[in-house]
């Protein structure tokens, strides 16, 4: 039996997050801004902090800095349900942070690396691999370390019997120069968004670059904002998903990543990837009630409340 069902590997860092804002950011203009939010963010600690809520037993693996801002990620995923053993405090580098400028439906973001930029596997406690059930890996393109030892990363869960998932996300420097052709087939579900599978992979359409990934995927699901999500499993057709739409957004912050840990909540339970898909979509449509990406997820029952009052959700 393995001690985790989920552990979250990957970034770490705060959000400062301003909603209602009166216009795009203009150089030497100043706006305002009529809702500030500071929290615990990245988006493979909002997906921790989400899977824990909906029940599953989750750790986090990550590097944060001895001060403030690594205070408040610790005790916030900690209040969350989250293990915090195998965080790592460094002295050297500050906690990463992130403004998130909220608009509707999208966000522009400002992020300080920080720590997550560090972290490579040489700084991985080894028990990491022995002790989960299933590893969730996302932002890579934020964090040079992980990134650069991701191929030995998935190995070691190869090795362990871990199964994997990997949600690589936007490229801030836009090189999108991931070994997707190596990694795909080392992953168990891969889960980007269209834009960045686009740009992965350098199609032109969201259909040129499903058939690109097709041959290197073992399963893969690509979520598609308001048009719902795209199941591909190895040697069945893919499985399109509608999306449960709210008439009054909050906002979009970790909707993505709420959706992935609806889907590997359900995955590390043992669910087919098909429930995992509708439950992803769910969780998802839910994160968009409240402001930020957790604070919609109290607990599993409230979740699937709202999923069945507001979206009409059912097993």
């Amino acid at each position: 039996m393995k001690q985790f069902d989920i552990i979250a590997l990957g970034e770490l860092n705060v959000d400062l997050i301003l909603n209602q804002i009166e216009g795009e950011p203009e150089i030497g203009k100043e706006k305002f801004a009529k809702q500030m939010t500071l929290t615990l963010g990245s988006s493979t600690a909002i997906f921790a902090a989400n899977a824990a809520a909906l029940g599953a037993k989750v750790a986090f693996c990550g590097m944060i800095g001895n001060d403030s801002f690594g205070d408040l990620v610790e005790t916030s995923l900690q209040k969350k349900g989250v293990d915090t053993r195998f965080l790592i405090r460094q002295d050297k580098y500050a906690t990463g942070a992130t403004i998130c400028m909220s608009y509707d439906e999208d966000r522009a973001n400002l992020t300080y690396q920080g720590a997550m930029d560090y972290m490579g596997l040489a700084d991985i406690n080894p028990e990491v691999f022995k002790t989960a059930k299933h590893i969730h890996i996302s932002s890579i393109y934020m964090q040079s370390g992980v990134k650069r030892d991701l191929k030995q990363i998935l190995e070691l869960c190869r090795q362990n019997g871990v199964t994997t998932s990997l949600d690589s996300q936007w490229d801030p420097v836009e090189k999108w120069d991931l070994d997707w052709k190596a990694i795909l087939p080392m992953v168990t579900v891969f889960m980007p968004n269209e834009t960045e599978l686009k740009f992965l992979t350098r199609c032109a359409t969201l259909e040129e670059a499903i058939e690109t990934i097709r041959p290197y995927t073992n399963a893969a699901v690509i979520k598609c904002g308001s048009k719902g999500s795209i199941l591909m499993r190895k040697g069945m057709p893919d499985r399109k998903q509608d999306a449960l739409l709210n008439k009054n957004v909050v906002d979009c912050i970790g909707a993505g990543d709420s959706f992935n840990s609806g889907f590997i909540t359900r995955l590390a339970a043992g669910d087919p990837l098909d429930v995992c898909q509708q439950y992803g979509n769910m969780t998802g449509a839910v994160n968009t009630t409240a402001a930020g990406g957790t604070t919609a997820f109290t607990c599993r029952e409230d979740v699937e409340r709202i999923g069945r009052e507001r979206f009409g959700w059912s097993r």
